[in-house]
């Protein structure tokens, strides 16, 4: 009788213990803040996603990612600008129109450095063919709107030599398969896609156009960098130090685990981008408002002390 008594005893102990374990991992959870970061599903929002890995496993982090992914760009703005989701990786020259329309939002950090390429068809001989040709870019209010702007001024074209339209990313290598555009600059890996296909072939990377180029950016709302000041501190700290060691194998696999690519359009696509160092310094930000500014992207963008936040 002892016996079954010691060892209801040591099973009654055990079975605590590991409730109160479990309470504790649940109280411990329940503390976290809940990020709320919007994305689409491109190379370019790499460093949002690694993150999100690297928090996952870290039970030490006070802070919990909840991605929440877009289709489309005017998607992922409305959500940022109406305060559905705490932040977004998107495209710089967007939030910048939203800042200079009252939206209370503060670019912390770059998306990428450089990143982008030029792919037109087969038979466009060099960056002087470009001249009446059919171009594609996402939209008007982006880095590839500028690169396509430095490629024709590079051969002394300006875009009223071109005809410019915008298509969803999604819809430009086929587009450029079908012979319906002659060329177009978008995130990757879709200008990756079109290489891969045969459809076509790079022109220029960003880097030959402009280097160090910004394009997208890391974007926090006032309202969560003020109401949760100490959760924003820890999300950018930590989201830079993820870019700091997104290295091409790593960016490969998380780029295999959330973009659905094959393995080809995924190695080219990672050919033109780093992630190393994605602070927003002043010299980064003048030069991009020089060029929004150079190519009738705005009249008015916000300056760099009102729009960009380093001091966390």
């Amino acid at each position: 009788m002892k016996k079954k008594l010691g060892s209801i005893l040591i099973v009654t102990l055990t079975l605590m213990t590991v409730l109160s374990g479990c309470g504790s991992k649940a109280k411990a959870s329940a503390q976290k803040e809940t990020v709320k970061i919007a994305y689409l599903p491109i190379t370019h929002s790499l460093a949002v996603l690694e993150e999100e890995e690297l928090l996952e496993a870290n039970e030490d982090s006070n802070i919990d990612i909840e991605l929440v992914k877009y289709g489309s760009w005017p998607e992922l703005l409305d959500a940022l600008n109406s305060n559905q989701v705490d932040g977004a990786s998107v495209l710089i020259e967007l939030a910048m129109k939203s800042k200079s329309e009252g939206i209370g939002i503060k670019a912390v950090a770059l998306g990428h450095k450089d990143g982008n390429v030029i792919v037109v068809s087969n038979d466009v001989k060099d960056g002087t063919d470009l001249k009446g040709r059919k171009i594609a870019i996402p939209h008007r209010q982006s880095s590839h709107n500028i690169l396509v702007n430095e490629a024709l001024e590079k051969n002394g074209l300006t875009i009223d030599d071109i005809e410019v339209v915008e298509l969803a990313p999604t819809e430009m290598p086929s587009a450029l398969a079908a012979g319906t555009i002659d060329g177009y600059c978008v995130a990757e890996p879709f200008g990756a896609m079109g290489v891969s296909i045969g459809a076509g072939k790079v022109l220029y990377d960003s880097k030959e156009l402009w280097d160090d180029s910004a394009c997208c950016a890391l974007v926090l709302t006032d309202k969560f960098i003020d109401e949760k000041p100490e959760a924003a501190k820890e999300y950018v700290d930590q989201y830079k130090a993820a870019g700091a060691q997104l290295t091409k194998e790593e960016a490969k696999n998380i780029a295999k685990k959330y973009l659905n690519q094959k393995d080809d359009v995924i190695d080219i696509s990672l050919q033109w981008i780093s992630y190393d160092d994605l602070e927003i310094t002043e010299d980064i930000y003048n030069s991009l408002v020089e060029k929004v500014e150079k190519y009738g992207l705005s009249d008015n963008p916000p300056t760099y002390e009102d729009f960009v936040k380093n001091d966390f």
